[in-house]
């Protein structure tokens, strides 16, 4: 079967200017290893060889390193989307090369308010997040503000709402898994995942005539019969049409698996392509099959099509993947 790669998510740099209690990658100094300039171009000319639609470039926070406009510029001089995830703390000094590179699409982290995106991150970097906001939409640059969900910022969903819907952002919930820096103490109930649903179905329902854009995340769905999207789940996407790609080259399906465990090759061991196309690679989902589904999914009639859900909350919850315990249709039937 032949895969079409649609979106690369490229760990430029694991240094950060943060050191957040959520990060995944437990980021703040770069890797010993990192790819250089030229190597980040051939493997831009390698993505593009594949006919990838969309690079999004993050880290750590990608505008650490000196050469991410060269990298980004290369990202769209060959003809593929560009997108940009940050933390938005020195955003504003890069406004006007983000203006000209034209992004599809700039994500930023917001995760609470003034007082709790701090203390998750560091003090001040609520207003830079403020002023990065003001600054990408004043320019009429798609933003999309990203909040990652945890008993620390639960609670101000509602608040931060009506904060957000009036800055003309996007907003993305996903939810914060034990991985990395996060601690599964602090990890959101089931409870609490199921209001967080129902909160996002909320914006759709109370305004019938326009579609608010207030989304979940990939964490987020499998054929609920609330939440709007779900019907439409068809399976984790890793190695299947999206990949991630570590700072020094690694070939992972997805970074938010744990972005040093299921790496498949390494651009400077071996083609990009040959990695992508080898049938052998990416096989817990390439290769996937209903014996594969675990205990918390193993009698779904969706069960083929979803693949047990979202392969990140399977893996660093249960410790297995295909076996997803945060599924919305499941509590749906339990609540």
């Amino acid at each position: 079967m032949n895969y079409q790669l649609k979106c690369a998510v490229w760990e430029t740099t694991l240094a950060c200017n943060m050191h957040c209690s959520h990060c995944g990658s437990s980021a703040g100094k770069a890797r010993s290893d990192e790819l250089t300039t030229e190597e980040c171009y051939e493997l831009c000319e390698q993505l593009a060889e594949l006919g990838c639609e969309t690079v999004a470039l993050m880290g750590g926070e990608p505008f650490v390193r000196d050469d991410w406009y060269s990298i980004a510029r290369c990202v769209k001089d060959l003809g593929m989307g560009l997108s940009i995830v940050s933390n938005g703390l020195v955003l504003p000094n890069h406004i006007e090369e983000l203006e000209e590179l034209e992004p599809k699409v700039i994500g930023m982290s917001l995760d609470g308010l003034k007082q709790t995106h701090d203390s998750i991150r560091r003090p001040g970097s609520f207003a830079k997040v403020m002023e990065s906001l003001e600054l990408l939409t004043s320019r009429d640059i798609q933003t999309t503000l990203i909040t990652t969900v945890s008993r620390l910022n639960f609670h101000e969903l509602p608040e931060m709402k009506d904060r957000i819907l009036k800055s003309g952002a996007n907003w993305q919930i996903q939810v914060a898994v034990p991985f990395g820096n996060f601690r599964r103490e602090q990890m959101i109930t089931p409870e609490e995942y199921y209001s967080i649903g129902m909160f996002i179905a909320a914006q759709r329902l109370k305004n019938r005539f326009m579609d608010l854009p207030v989304i979940g995340a990939h964490c987020f769905g499998y054929f609920s019969k609330v939440l709007p999207g779900s019907q439409g789940w068809k399976g984790c996407t890793a190695g299947i049409s999206s990949i991630g790609i570590t700072s020094n080259g690694g070939i992972v399906g997805c970074l938010a698996m744990g972005n040093d465990r299921y790496i498949e090759g390494n651009v400077r061991d071996e083609k990009l392509r040959n990695i992508w196309n080898d049938p052998n690679r990416f096989i817990y989902n390439r290769g996937f099959s209903v014996d594969d589904l675990g205990e918390n999914c193993a009698r779904c009639k969706f069960g083929e099509k979803c693949m047990g859900g979202c392969a990140s909350m399977s893996l660093n919850i249960s410790g297995h993947l295909h076996n997803d315990p945060y599924c919305f249709r499941s509590l749906e039937k339990k609540l």
